[in-house]
C-alpha cells in the first residue's frame, strides 16, 4: 500500500499518492477551507500550500468569483484579500460533510482489509501478536483490532528515538526483544518497509516458530 503524502491547508488533507489523486472537488474545498482560516492569504501563499501552481490558483479563485462563492476586496492597487460569501461558507460545509464521509468510508475499507488479513490467524487460534512499525498505518491496524479477541503481546520499531515512548498506549521496544516475547505472529505494519523488516524478523521466526504477516 503506498503511503499518503498530507498537503493543504491546516485541517485539510490533501491526498497525493500513487492510487489517489486530489480532485478538483478536492482543490476547492482546500482552497475554500484555506480562505476560511486567513482571508489574507496571497495566491502565491495559496499555491505554496496546496501544491498548485499561480496560474491553477488563479483559475481557481476566477471560478469559485463567478459562482458567487468567493468575493475579491481590494487591499491595494495590487492586491486583494479573498472571502467567502454566505452561499461560500454553506458550500464548504457541504463539501467538508461530503469530504468527511467519504474520508470515513475508505477509513472503513482499510480496517476490513486489515481484519480479513488476519483472520486466518483467528481461525487457527493464534491471538497473541507482536505489531512491527510504529506509524500511521499501525494506528489503524490496533484501531481495527480492538474489537476482537487478538492480544498484542508488544509494539516493535527500529527507530531508537521512538523506543521506550508510548504508542497509542503501548510502549515501543527495540527488535532484539523478540528473543523473549511469546506470540503467535508478528505482523508488519510498516507499509513502505515490508520487505526490509520481513528479512530482519526471519532469524527470529525460524528460531522461536512464530508466523511473519505481510499486508
Amino acid at each position: 500500500m503506498p503511503q499518503l503524502a498530507a498537503k493543504g491547508s491546516q485541517g485539510m488533507l490533501i491526498t497525493d499518492g500513487l492510487y489517489l489523486k486530489p480532485s478538483k472537488s478536492t482543490r476547492v474545498l482546500a482552497i475554500l477551507e484555506a480562505l476560511t482560516r486567513d482571508s489574507s492569504l496571497s495566491q502565491f501563499e495559496l499555491g505554496k500550500r496546496l501544491n498548485l501552481s499561480g496560474a491553477m490558483v488563479n483559475q481557481y479563485l476566477k471560478h469559485l468569483q463567478e459562482n458567487g462563492l468567493v468575493e475579491f476586496l481590494p487591499v491595494n492597487g495590487k492586491s486583494y484579500r479573498y472571502t467567502l460569501t454566505d452561499q461560500g461558507r454553506q458550500s464548504r460545509r457541504e463539501m467538508f460533510s461530503d469530504y468527511s464521509s467519504e474520508t470515513v468510508r475508505l477509513y472503513t475499507t482499510i480496517k476490513d482489509f486489515v481484519l480479513e488479513r488476519l483472520s486466518p490467524l483467528m481461525a487457527e487460534g493464534k491471538t497473541r501478536l507482536a505489531l512491527f512499525g510504529a506509524s500511521e498505518t499501525c494506528e489503524v491496524v490496533l484501531s481495527a483490532l480492538r474489537e476482537t479477541d487478538f492480544q498484542i503481546m508488544i509494539l516493535l520499531d527500529n527507530d531508537p528515538r521512538k523506543q521506550g515512548q508510548l504508542f497509542n498506549g503501548h510502549v515501543v521496544s527495540a527488535p532484539h526483544v523478540m528473543d523473549q516475547v511469546d506470540c503467535d505472529a508478528v505482523v508488519i505494519t510498516s507499509f513502505g518497509k515490508q520487505a526490509e523488516i520481513y528479512e530482519q524478523l526471519k532469524p527470529y521466526s525460524e528460531k522461536r516458530g512464530f508466523q511473519i504477516v505481510r499486508f
